[in-house]
């Protein structure tokens, strides 16, 4: 199992500054480059984004494919780059979408009591069922399509037309998951933006299907850090649940791994 972070497991864990880290990567035994495609405009700047003139390229290792877009919002550059606009299946990433689009008109304090523990479960939890009940409910690739249009995303798109009930196979840039992380801190209403961040500083070790969600930054940084994990293929279930392999609901049970952090 590959853990892509730009720190793993260490004795001396960090502090983080007040960086959006996205990082996408597949990783395939034989070979590399079976993301999805590029888009036609794969720049390594997003329009309209300030970026730094000599961004780091992160090291990736032999048999990987991996997007990256490292933000910092103080300066209001990109520190690190690698194919930002790389697309990948976003897995469970999307659930920040399905909540934005909920949310868009509609206030969490004022949400039904069903909906809050939904989408409290969905963003700390990454359960499964609380997505499925949105996509069915709000029209599936629809809530994609509305979402690229608010928020200006260049590289995001609904699943395929032969597989449009599964929300795990819309695909996402690192830029674009960045773009979105923008969104909720800088644009979104107060209470949305709130509600959201709260819920991914709770995330929780085990997500509802047991499987391990504290890698990447969870596993490299100190708290306080607010994150949003993803994950799809054939994979051990980690230290959350007995020793097996599952395949999450929504997303492509068969390998190669594509395991997604923001």
């Amino acid at each position: 199992m590959l853990r892509i972070a730009g720190h793993s497991h260490t004795t001396a864990r960090r502090a983080p500054r007040r960086l959006l880290a996205a990082t996408a990567a597949f990783l395939s035994l034989s070979f590399t480059g079976a993301a999805l495609p590029h888009s036609v405009a794969a720049a390594t700047e997003p329009t309209g984004d300030s970026v730094s003139v000599t961004p780091a390229s992160p090291q990736v290792p032999a048999g990987v494919t991996a997007g990256v877009a490292v933000f910092d919002r103080q300066t209001g550059t990109f520190t690190e780059q690698l194919d930002p606009a790389a697309t990948f299946r976003s897995a469970s990433v999307v659930k920040l979408l399905i909540a934005l689009d909920f949310l868009w008109n509609r206030s969490p304090d004022t949400v039904p009591a069903a909906d809050r523990t939904r989408l409290d479960v969905m963003l700390r939890s990454s359960q499964d069922a609380a997505a499925n009940h949105y996509w069915s409910a709000y029209g599936g690739p629809a809530i994609v399509e509305r979402m690229v249009t608010r928020l200006g995303l260049a590289d995001t798109a609904p699943p395929p037309a032969a597989y449009e009930g599964y929300w795990g196979y819309t695909a996402m840039s690192a830029r674009d998951t960045v773009k979105t992380y923008r969104h909720i801190l800088e644009s979104a209403p107060a209470p949305v933006r709130d509600f959201i961040m709260e819920r991914l500083r709770q995330s929780t070790r085990c997500a509802s299907d047991t499987f391990d969600q504290h890698f990447g930054i969870a596993a490299a940084f100190d708290r306080p850090w607010a994150v949003k994990q993803g994950w799809s293929g054939r994979y051990a279930k980690g230290n959350c649940g007995s020793v097996g392999t599952t395949a999450a609901r929504g997303i492509d049970a068969s390998p190669p791994l594509v395991r997604r952090r923001g």
